[in-house]
This record gives structure tokens, sequence and C-alpha cells, in this order.
């Protein structure tokens, strides 16, 4: 299929922007041509997931950008990193390793992007408006941008997303395009109990649930309450981003392009109906717990925050920990951006936590980088994103639970579990 070039984009494959440049269009052209697209379209932003350091190809990649020099033409920021650089001495990696990630975040600071390495860039002050155009990577940023916020993003991987910062351009394609965005599944909810969609806990078990069923397509939610907050959509996407490859959801009542399910579906019948009930969700929150409570060892730890706290979980955490301590030997992490602790700092919950025992992850993730010390005994989430992968990338035995849970099992130091909210 051909593909329609303007001129500054023509001079740019053509490698009048220097050849930094010009193997960022090399990418984007070739994306474009397999994505089906016949033109290219302009971007006013971009967040980058190739940051995270996966091996050396990742950072001769860059390096090769840095060498040409290419620079991004569109604000950009960095997902998590392999590296907390605020707590450097909870590492504990390879130092070869910890090295090589290093260099591809200077790297890619060299290339102009902002060093903000959260995997929440929609918690910045800047995040981009209903209907703008972005290149994201990092899932269940993808998700939030276009569910939450109504942006359009498609789902940009390693090395896609820093081409398209480079070029400041993306395929038209996909879900850049209005026909792309409407939903061909619903997802009906409404046999949920009242009391078990109040709680937070909910959300991310039912996106566990409709990840799975639903893949690539886009669905929309109806039954859940009207104005669901940022958290629980946040929670909900990122586990469906995990459990399938959804890239955008819609909710009735609740996200922006979903006001009724005729908007959402554009006025055309769904391909299919997924009903989820009481039974799917128990059987989901068994799934996303990999130890045995009854037999195995007993549990660490608990590890919070994926995707990154938000200034209102934490508020939410202070609250119900109530000036509480850990109990001792017992690990607790809380995953968050800078500049979500910037403002811990300020509220004074910052020092309160460490005081308590609760040790504030920044820069990146305790699922993907080795902090968590390597003992017997599993670690509690309320995350059903770190619950699917920590196994995997970790080897370390998962619970999954609620909020609350978390903090009894935590100041308790041992595991505390309120099982009556998944029975009707």
């Amino acid at each position: 299929m051909d593909l329609d070039l303007s001129p500054d984009e023509a001079d740019m494959l053509s490698g009048a922007a220097g050849p930094g440049c010009q193997l960022a269009m090399r990418v984007l052209t070739r994306t474009a041509r397999a994505m089906g697209a016949t033109r290219l379209r302009p971007i006013s932003g971009a967040h980058i997931d190739s940051c995270l350091y996966h091996g050396q190809a990742g950072v001769d990649f860059a390096q090769r950008l840095v060498d040409g020099d290419a620079r991004v033409v569109v604000p950009t920021t960095l997902n998590v990193s392999s590296l907390d650089l605020i707590h450097p001495e909870l590492y504990r990696g390879d130092a070869e390793t910890g090295r090589a990630a290093r260099h591809l975040m200077d790297l890619y600071e060299q290339l102009g992007c902002e060093p903000t390495w959260t995997c929440a860039p929609y918690q910045l002050e800047q995040r981009p408006k209903l209907g703008e155009h972005v290149a994201w990577a990092e899932s269940n940023a993808i998700v939030f941008a276009n569910s939450v916020l109504g942006a359009r993003t498609h789902r940009y991987g390693d090395f896609i997303d820093i081409a398209a910062a480079i070029t400041g351009r993306v395929p038209d394609a996909g879900l850049h395009t209005d026909d792309g965005r409407l939903a061909t599944v619903v997802v009906d909810v409404s046999q949920l109990t009242p009391t078990l969609l109040s709680r937070d806990v909910a959300y991310p078990v039912l996106g566990h649930v409709v990840g799975a069923r639903v893949g690539t397509d886009v669905a929309v939610l109806t039954g859940l309450p009207k104005g669901t907050n940022e958290d629980r959509l946040k929670a909900l996407g990122a586990s469906m981003a995990s459990s399938g490859t959804v890239a955008l959801f819609h909710a009735v009542g609740s996200t922006p392009e979903a006001p009724t399910l005729d908007v959402a579906l554009g006025g055309q019948e769904p391909q299919r109906t997924i009903t989820v009930t009481m039974a799917d969700m128990r059987a989901a929150r068994n799934v996303l717990s990999t130890a045995d409570a009854a037999s195995g060892p007993p549990l660490r730890g608990i590890s919070l925050g994926t995707p990154h706290y938000s200034v209102t979980e934490f508020e939410r955490f202070v609250d119900t920990l109530a000036g509480r301590r850990i109990a001792p030997g017992f690990e607790a992490y809380i995953s968050t951006g800078r500049d979500v602790l910037t403002e811990l700092e300020l509220r004074g919950w910052a020092d309160a936590l460490q005081a308590a025992g609760v040790q504030i992850v920044t820069d990146t993730c305790t699922y993907i980088t080795p902090i968590i010390e390597d003992r017997p005994g599993p670690i509690m989430t309320d995350s059903a994103k770190w619950a699917y992968y920590a196994p995997g990338n970790l080897g370390v035995e998962v619970l999954f639970g609620s909020l609350e849970d978390c903090i009894e099992s935590a100041v308790a130091g041992q595991l505390v579990y309120d099982e009556a909210v998944w029975h009707g």
C-alpha cells in the first residue's frame, strides 16, 4: 500500500534532518505500511517505554539515535526504568546490568525526553486532552489515555514509541481513527453485587476477567456505577492490558466516549455480549493468587503501586493504616512516580510512612527490578498486574487481596483476609 508523505516527512526519510531522524522515520513508515495506513498523522506528545533495560539491543538502538543527532520534537515523558535513582540502595541486581540500565536512561535524556520515570504519566500535571493524538507506550498508560482521557494512541512498543517522538508522527490507523475506537463487544457486569462494586478490589479483578475474554477487541462495559473514579478505571484498564491486549475500553456513564451504550457502539449491534458473574470474579481472584495460604510458607510482605500509586491512593493507604506500624521483619513496598513523592513529602506523608516501616519505591517497579529480598514466603498485592507478572519475572509466590487485606496483614505480620465481599 502506498504511503503519502508530506514534503517534511519525505525530507526526514531521505536523511535531510540527520541520520538519527532518518532511522526513526524508516521505523515509522514501515510500521505504517504494516498497519495499512496511507498517511502519517502529527502528534502532540509521547510516552516512552524503550528506556526500560531489556538487553544490549535497546542500548545500541538508543546510542545510534543519539549518535545520529536525533532529538524528540514533541513533549516526551519516560516510563519506569530498571533503577530507582532516588533510592539506589534498594537495587539487588547484577552490577553490570545496573550500569547498562543507567546508561540507557542517560541516552534517553540526551534525546530530549523528560526524566519522569513513571508508568502513570497521566498523573503528571500536563496530560493529553479528549481527541488529542499522542504516541504512548506502556500498556496501562495506553489504556488510560484512550479510555479515561479520551486521547488517541495506538498500542506502541519498543522502538516505535521513540521513533514517533523524534518524527512527531504516527501511522493514521487503528485507534487514531473514529471507526477504530468503536466498541464491538458489550460486557454486562450488572450481576455483580453493589457491595462488591463499591470496593476498590473489584476493579483489578474485573479487568482480569474482561481482558482474558476480550483480547484485542474494544469493549464497552454496562452496569458499572456511573462516574467511576480514575483510580478504579486505572486498575480496571491495567489488568485488562495484562490478561489481554486491551488498549481501549468504554464504560457507560464513566468514560468520555461512552455517554450511552449506543454512542460507544456507533449505532451498530455488538459482535458479541459477555456477562460477568460473581462466580467469574471469585475464579479470577483465585487465579491471581499463586500461593497456598493454608499450607505454604507464611506471608512475608506486601507490594502495592502497580501501576504507580496516585496521591489519592496514598491518602487511602494513610487513612487505613491509621498511625499503626508494619510488623517487625515484614516487608512493605509502594511504587510511585517522583512527582507524587514530592507531594507526599509536602504533606508529611513520606516521613510518616517511612517511620511506619513502609518503603516507597520510585522510578521503577518491584515486579521488574530486583528490589524485594529473595527469601521464602509469598508477597501480597492489591494489583492484578503485579500478581500477573511477578511470579514469572521474580519467581515469587503471590497472594491477591484488597488494600485493607494488605494493610491488616502487614500490621499483623501474618495473613488477614476478608472473604465476605466475594459472596453475594
